[in-house]
């Protein structure tokens, strides 16, 4: 669809969207070679759904050439912020950074009803911005569950009245698991056999409560392998979701908060096993570096930051490793290998667990459409790049999935079961503890 660009003059001064800096957008030479890579791209073929495109959108709206209308929004909002063009742009345009300030403007201008932004302030402000609260949500949707009133509220259709995307949200409720699952892990886990660090390990908001399980066999195969663990009982969310959703003032707010709480642990490293809070905590540096009383505190944090197969990977895993005869497909989350630039190291560990056998995913790190809440907002595009992750999932043969990163689990578990096929999709730690035991 054309845009009208105005030819008027542009005001000086640095570019921006809702205070952010989008001056990345004059780093784009329009080569074209992110088109092959954006799959919103490869699904429609339209020049302002790729991240070409995008970037003279976002240009065009910091210059003041075009507005914000229905279809900028739209061009904009169905960008999956996978960063695939990140890894294969020569000009190293920064277009995460670019899409979130861009996101941002548009939670600025056009804010939507009066139901979408109390949903909205909700589940950010709310939920993910108050533990306790947290914890209390997940208490009642496991009573829903456990009490058979969603198998009822599914079988009569009544989750078809729900307004807007809400049937997307309630079809991909993971199984909440039962209370005593969802304890916190204890504050400090010893180091089994030699000390190789002290590090500290985000617990995690949805991921503490629905995940419970990644957390406790993270620790397990930190501990030995000789770390230190520490889960600060007053961490919360790391804001990731709020930057990807254009929430950036409470972003920043759980950003400051996050940097504060893992101070005090004194630790060696910050061990993420989640990938999209993994790239957003690197990126700290980048979000607070305009602030000359957090710039400095942010850089050194997010330093520090690793997600668990970087850190792993370093070193040989101590044995003794035991058997486990299986055959597997790897998937790269888009955050762990575009976000974070890991690729390897996933696979290192996967080759030293004896009897694993792993098999190659075409199009392992092509988005399966979870991409944060992307599946929730945008569920017709999730669902077509969901079929072709499972079809090439299902092309493999392989007896299970691994991944490193929940989103991804519960997106790619519901492809498969909707194409009705019984493999499971496993956390790569799980795989890992599964070894040790």
């Amino acid at each position: 669809m054309a845009h009208a660009v105005s030819d008027q003059p542009v005001a000086p001064g640095p570019l921006s969207l809702h205070g952010l800096s989008v001056e990345g957008v004059n780093q784009c030479v329009h080569c074209g070679l992110c088109l092959a890579y954006c799959p919103t791209f490869s699904e429609l073929g339209t020049e302002m759904d790729s991240p070409r495109g995008r970037i003279f959108l976002i240009k065009s709206l910091a210059e003041g050439r075009v507005a914000l209308t229905d279809s900028v929004a739209e061009h904009l909002s169905l960008c999956l912020d996978c960063r695939a063009c990140e890894t294969v742009c020569p000009a190293g345009v920064p277009y995460g950074r670019l899409i979130e300030a861009a996101k941002a403007e548009i939670e600025l201008q056009r804010p939507g009803s009066l139901v979408r932004r109390a949903f909205r302030w909700l589940n950010f402000g709310v939920v993910l911005g108050h533990p306790r609260v947290l914890k209390v949500a997940a208490a009642g949707l496991r009573l829903y569950q456990a009490s058979g009133l969603q198998g009822v509220v599914r079988r009569s259709g009544l989750v078809r009245l729900l307004p807007g995307t809400l049937p997307a949200w309630e079809a991909l409720l993971p199984p909440l698991p039962a209370g005593a699952d969802r304890r916190p892990l204890p504050p400090l886990i010893p180091a089994e056999g030699a000390r190789r660090a002290r590090v500290a390990l985000l617990s995690g908001c949805i991921q503490s409560v629905v995940f419970g399980a990644h957390n406790r066999a993270t620790a397990r195969v930190l501990a030995r392998n000789g770390c230190e663990v520490v889960v600060p009982e007053e961490q919360g969310c790391c804001g990731a979701l709020n930057a990807h959703g254009g929430d950036h003032a409470r972003a920043l707010d759980m950003a400051k908060r996050t940097i504060e709480v893992f101070e005090r642990q004194r630790a060696d490293a910050i061990i993420v096993n989640t990938s999209g809070c993994g790239a957003h905590m690197k990126a700290y540096g980048a979000w607070l570096g305009d602030d000359p009383a957090w710039a400095e505190r942010a850089a050194r944090f997010s330093a520090s930051v690793q997600d668990v197969a970087e850190f792993l990977a370093r070193e040989t895993l101590r044995g003794p490793l035991h058997s486990v005869p299986m055959t597997v497909t790897y998937h790269d989350p888009c955050h762990v290998v575009h976000g974070q630039k890991i690729r390897t190291q996933p696979r290192t560990l996967l080759a030293q667990i004896p009897g694993l056998k792993v098999i190659d995913l075409k199009e392992s790190d092509w988005c399966c459409g979870s991409a944060g809440i992307y599946n929730l907002t945008q569920p017709e595009m999730a669902t077509r790049l969901l079929h072709r992750k499972v079809q090439n999932v299902l092309a493999t043969g392989a007896e299970a999935v691994v991944t490193a990163n929940p989103g991804c689990i519960l997106q790619i578990q519901a492809g498969l079961r909707a194409h009705g096929s019984n493999v499971p999709v496993v956390h790569l730690v799980e795989v890992l503890d599964r070894a040790y035991q």
